[in-house]
């Protein structure tokens, strides 16, 4: 199914793709105009491929953010990996994101074999130049990836303050087929009202944290309801050992407390009207290890196959 507006409408699909932490999710945010990402510094914050979606006058983009690509080393490595394939099967472009100043990645290596195997047109942006001292690393950066790959485009960005990100839009645009929307003008998002409140405590979580609890962390919302004008939402905190959850909640609460309170000030924003946030912390221990219990927590292998 397409959605035409008035003039018709043109649309194409995007694959954002890279190696963990080089800014994928913070352009997608950038592109969407709305934060429908979680952000932080640690790798992998991104588990499943989320869509965002930009609609500019007769222009629609579709972006797929992936997981960052590495070795899996369990079970939801696992997953997120055949997450980042499935999108780039089925995209009508791919957006390869790196850090400006980086030296070419083996994800680098291997997403840019899977463009040449799948014939699959290409585009490099190159983030993250506002903090790169010496810009005249970006030439050589430029011609050791245009050695092992014909990008149809290199675009310096920074998707933190915007800069070349219209550029690289003006760039992904050529590829917008004739034919309709894919999704209605107002579509920001696929995910479930549900899973932006739990990825948004999850997010707090990761900042708040930093190395103190490790990556074994999932949130689950089990209660998603309006009361007026009001939204009540409970969201549970997995970790994976009784340490971690002494740390969650931390002294008399007060860990708990803050998660809770940042994650409800970006909830308000999101969804524009209060919200009553309640958190809870259990433990599963070793869950990204086990298949089944990844399903329980909403990381489901078979969509992967449709």
């Amino acid at each position: 199914m397409t959605y035409e507006n008035e003039v018709g409408g043109r649309s194409a699909m995007v694959a954002i793709v890279g190696r963990p932490n080089v800014g994928k999710s913070t352009l997608l945010n950038r592109f969407v105009g709305r934060k429908i990402a979680i952000v932080s510094q640690k790798p992998q914050t991104t588990r499943n491929r989320i869509l965002g979606v930009a609609t500019r006058e007769d222009c629609q983009l579709a972006f797929l953010d992936t997981p960052g690509l590495m070795k899996p080393r369990n079970s939801l490595g696992d997953f997120m990996v055949r997450s980042v394939q499935s999108a780039m099967d089925s995209v009508d472009v791919c957006l390869l994101v790196t850090a400006a100043g980086s030296e070419i990645s083996k994800a680098d290596e291997e997403l840019m074999r899977r463009f040449k195997e799948g014939y699959m047109p290409a585009l490099l942006a190159i983030n993250k130049i506002d903090l790169l001292q010496d810009k005249t690393q970006l030439m050589g950066q430029i011609e050791k990836y245009m050695q092992r790959f014909d990008f149809k485009a290199v675009v310096p960005i920074s998707a933190r303050s915007g800069s070349g990100v219209e550029a690289l839009w003006q760039e992904l645009e050529a590829y917008a087929q004739p034919g309709g929307f894919l999704f209605p003008e107002d579509t920001l998002t696929d995910q479930p009202e549900h899973v932006i409140a739990s990825e948004t405590v999850r997010e707090k979580v990761l900042r708040l944290l930093e190395q103190e609890v490790p990556h074994g962390v999932a949130a689950v919302t089990e209660q998603f309801s309006e009361r007026g004008e009001l939204l009540d939402i409970r969201v549970t905190v997995y970790c994976e050992k009784q340490s971690h959850k002494g740390i969650l909640i931390g002294k008399g609460g007060e860990m708990l407390k803050k998660i809770g309170a940042s994650a409800r000030q970006d909830l308000e924003k999101f969804f524009g009207c209060k919200v009553n946030l309640q958190l809870w912390v259990k433990v599963k221990e070793d869950w990204r290890q086990r298949p089944q219990t990844l399903q329980s927590l909403g990381f489901n292998r078979d969509d992967l196959d449709e």
